[in-house]
């Protein structure tokens, strides 16, 4: 087989496109200022009919395919974005998903456009995905026919379609402000709307009022137009002077709220209705999340009972607990209660404006008389053309018998029309009506009783241009238009408004959760709390090496603790300051956790209860000294979590105990000469001064000294601390080193 052989390209000779200087201002004029105009007017910002192109292209097909008739029933979804492509060339998914959102099925809106069948998911679902447009099926909503009414009269302008093979609205004459009736929102190019929906019942009778009064004061319409009346219900906390706010310059914030029922018999909350700027998956996944943080204790499970009867999010609650507090805590905590955020950005005459409710209604006024004197000038018309028609036949009722001899002789049939004029005085247009009557209906009979038709003609002719010529006349049949729509289409609020004043905000409660805890603390100062549960069974305790535990204790997890260093300070703390962990973790450093001196160490701690005057704190001194300090002294009036000056700084400390008059404690002392006593508590001196040095309890030699102080002679602390059993010896008495051996004391 013959090699190949490379084909070896000649470098060719670039030429490269001549630089010219430019301002930067003309360059984004020149190349970016039609992409953000076309964005703007075209895409995302809705026009005073309250729609963006999208859904007019959408609606428009599915109207001239007759999908608004009662009688035609549902086609395949597929086929309408199909036809729909004719006039919006985005690709059939993102007409698609246009479509998904003005259905019924989707519940995004007060009052859906298209009746649909199949599963179109919900808008208050992330995880429910509508089905592929082969599945599903869909016509236009009978509501519609207030979108399309007058668009065959000329009421609008019509267009040119992206190809310019067919026509289009380039508005919808809508009989009712559809604008503040459906929901809508969209991003564009430095500038973004976000409009809310408004019940249709309510709307139509704010518009009346100011059809018949333009000075209408934002205050009266408040009392008209109580609030924003969202698709999903819900509820919202109505503050008259926020929604003032938003009413005059179309931008606030709206905050909602869910609404739910309590189930006492099954001790769960059923949430209903959800904000409709928040969905189903996120507040679950925000309960979940504080349910592992320990947060939420007061629930055991929440799932999603959503079904074909509509949402359902079921919390599942512990016994005794109140569910007005719980949902006042998920209302802070959760997006069960959130904001929509108002931008009234709206196109008017291609040009984005923000406006108030007023301005909006005014605007939607302006157009709608508009619409309304094409579609009447369009009327006008062809009843003028018929009465002209009509007319002219008029003329020949006189002779019949004469029109019917002027066409039979005339020879050529291009002369029929001319001879007519000619013999009747009239012009060619209704000549040409005549001519084109069948010669059945060339009798009296018939043309009487169209000749009869010109006085009802007439007087609706006069009508119409009465109320052409007078705009209070034409206010007054757009106010009654109105009034119909309401009758036929007006349903209740699903929006509930709760005052603001009624609504009771969230306190955390700062009291900790109380159960039983075992508490330990090492000589090196770390700290354990662990719970009942997690001790059964694991006793054995993780320490560091060469670590000991010296104190441990029952308790509950709000005890008051006190600890006291060897930096003469008392530290104050709460059981549930600490994590609880487990017997294999190493706990919590002290010195660390509560902010303690550099090199500082905890000698002591106890649960503590009180501060009564029987009860004393004892210490023991390396000098061999001790002294008593009732507990009072240690109280303060307010909540000091470090108390310095805790005890005398004379000499190091060797021992703290605690003691009570009633139960006073045996105190073993040992020197580093191999000396001990033995001593009661109730022995030792009682000084009111904390800063006390107190008295010798035990003499030893210069240059000796305590080196432990022993308390609590049982098993427990002896196998905690490693000493042997052993038998007392009677108190106070001394301890020869001989003595010392046959206690058989570890000293270290």
């Amino acid at each position: 087989m013959a090699k190949k052989t490379k084909k070896i390209l000649e470098p060719t000779e670039i030429v490269h496109a001549p630089a010219r200087p430019q301002l930067i201002t003309e360059t984004i004029e020149t190349n970016y200022m039609p992409y953000v105009m076309s964005v703007i007017v075209s895409r995302a910002i809705p026009e005073i009919d309250g729609l963006k192109p999208a859904h007019r292209k959408l609606l428009y097909t599915m109207y001239k395919m007759g999908l608004l008739s009662k009688d035609h029933p549902r086609v395949k979804s597929a086929n309408i974005v199909g036809r729909t492509m004719q006039l919006n060339p985005h690709g059939d998914m993102a007409i698609y998903e246009t479509m998904v959102r003005l259905t019924r099925a989707n519940e995004a809106l007060l009052h859906p456009f298209i009746d649909s069948k199949g599963s179109f998911g919900k808008q208050y679902s992330s995880n429910m995905k509508f089905a592929a447009s082969r599945y599903t099926e869909a016509k236009l909503d009978i509501f519609c026919a207030e979108l399309f009414s007058g668009i065959d009269k000329d009421a609008v302008d019509m267009i040119d379609n992206y190809d310019g093979t067919q026509k289009e609205p380039a508005l919808l004459p809508t009989t009712f402000p559809n604008v503040l009736v459906t929901p809508n929102t969209g991003i564009a190019v430095g500038m973004a709307s976000s409009i809310c929906s408004f019940n249709l019942a309510e709307i139509c009778d704010a518009t009346i009022a100011l059809l018949k009064n333009p000075k209408l004061s934002v205050e009266k319409l408040l009392d008209i137009l109580k609030g924003p009346d969202f698709p999903g219900g819900g509820a919202i906390i109505y503050n008259r002077d926020a929604m003032r706010e938003i009413y005059e310059t179309g931008s606030g914030s709206v905050p909602t709220r869910a609404r739910y029922t309590y189930d006492k018999m099954e001790n769960c909350i059923e949430i209903t209705q959800i904000p409709y700027s928040t969905t189903i998956e996120v507040i679950l996944k925000k309960i979940f999340d504080l349910m592992k943080e320990g947060k939420l204790k007061e629930i055991t499970d929440a799932r999603d009972e959503s079904d074909i009867t509509g949402l359902k999010l079921t919390l599942d609650l512990r016994r005794g607990t109140d569910p007005e507090k719980l949902m006042n805590k998920l209302f802070k905590s959760t997006s069960l209660e959130d904001s929509f955020k108002c931008n009234f950005n709206i196109l008017v005459n291609s040009s984005p404006r923000q406006m108030g409710i007023l301005e909006i209604l005014s605007e939607w006024i302006i157009f709608r008389m508009g619409c309304l004197r094409r579609e009447l000038t369009f009327d006008l018309n062809k009843k003028k053309d018929k009465l002209h028609l009509l007319m002219g036949l008029g003329k020949i009722l006189l002779d019949i018998d004469k029109a019917i001899k002027i066409i039979r002789h005339t020879e050529k049939e291009e002369d029929v029309i001319p001879n007519l004029m000619s013999g009747f005085g009239i012009d060619q247009i209704q000549a040409e009506y005549i001519a084109e009557i069948k010669l059945r209906n060339l009798n009296k009979q018939y043309i009487i009783n169209r000749i009869n038709e010109i006085e009802g003609l007439q007087a609706e002719i006069a009508k119409i241009e009465d109320i052409l010529g007078d705009e209070l006349k034409l206010k007054a049949l757009i106010a009654s238009q109105l009034n119909e729509i309401k009758k036929k289409y007006g349903q209740p609020r699903k929006t509930q408004l709760i005052h603001s004043d009624d609504v009771e905000e969230y306190v955390e409660d700062k009291t900790p959760e109380n159960y039983n805890v075992r508490i330990y603390m090492t000589r090196e100062g770390y700290f354990k709390k662990i719970t009942m549960q997690s001790l059964r069974g694991n006793d054995e305790q993780r320490l560091k090496e060469n670590d000991e535990i010296v104190y441990e204790a029952e308790t509950e997890n709000i005890s008051d603790l006190v600890i006291i260093t060897d930096k003469c300070q008392l530290y104050r703390a709460r059981t549930a300051d600490f994590e609880c962990v487990k017997a294999s973790s190493m706990g919590e450093y002290l010195p660390a956790k509560l902010g303690m001196d550099d090199g500082e160490k905890p000698v002591f701690m106890r649960v503590q209860s009180g501060y009564p005057e029987d009860e004393s704190f004892v210490f023991i001194f390396e000098n061999g000294k001790g002294v008593r300090i009732p507990a009072s002294a240690y109280e303060t009036k307010g909540n000091r979590r470090k108390l310095i000056n805790a005890y005398s700084d004379a000499s190091p400390i060797c021992g703290v105990f605690y003691d009570s008059e009633k139960t006073p404690i045996d105190i073993m002392l040992v020197s580093d000469a191999e000396r001990a006593i033995i001593i009661k508590s109730s022995l030792i001196a009682k000084k009111a001064t904390r800063t006390s040095g107190g008295i010798t309890l035990i003499t030893m030699k210069k240059g000796n000294k305590l080196v432990r102080a022993i308390s609590d002679y049982d098993d427990k602390y002896n196998k905690l601390n490693g000493y042997r059993k052993y038998k007392i010896p009677a108190s106070g008495q001394l301890l020869a080193p001989e003595d010392m051996g046959a206690l058989q004391l570890r000293i270290e």
